[in-house]
């Protein structure tokens, strides 16, 4: 889907039109609003929408550092068809629950870099999505002295922080 074709009201009806019908089957007392753009204090994303959930059952999506929220993530942009290189542009969240993920992996990408330009070793990540991976790299690409790359194959790819030398 190039920049051309991407048209903000047509992804809304078309998330709103498998997310609707999905969240009654499955019972969850949940409720989402679809808002353009992103956090204002994230330097890091810059989503052209942010589907945010709230309502009882939000705590589900939360669990086990969101990963109902991933996946839902996944399967609705997936069922949507959104082209891989266009996920980007659209994140769910909850309880803000996405943005305090972004700013921690900030803090931990900083703090490994420090650590590799100190000792001169390579810094390598957890396994982590492609998304958070990006954040990683968008987070170190103006720090002086490391370079980050990706390595391995999904589902165990992950970021290595390298000295720049």
């Amino acid at each position: 889907m190039a920049d051309e074709k991407w048209d903000l009201d047509d992804i809304c009806r078309r998330i709103e039109d498998f997310l609707d019908p999905l969240l009654d089957l499955v019972d969850f007392d949940l409720d989402f609003d679809l808002r353009e753009g992103g956090a204002e204090d994230s330097e890091l994303i810059d989503p052209d929408l942010t589907v945010d959930f709230e309502g009882e059952d939000v705590e589900l999506l939360l669990a086990n550092r969101g990963e109902l929220l991933l996946a839902l993530e996944h399967l609705t942009l997936e069922a949507i068809k959104i082209p891989h290189d266009q996920r980007y542009r659209v994140i769910f969240d909850a309880n803000d629950y996405r943005l305090a993920r972004i700013e921690e992996l900030r803090m931990t990408a900083e703090h490994a870099a420090e650590k590799v330009r100190r000792t001169g070793q390579p810094f390598h990540f957890q396994p982590m999505s492609s998304r958070e991976r990006r954040i990683l790299h968008i987070a170190l690409r103006d720090v002086e002295g490391v370079r980050t790359l990706s390595e391995g194959m999904a589902p165990r790819r992950h970021t290595v922080i390298y000295p720049d030398k």
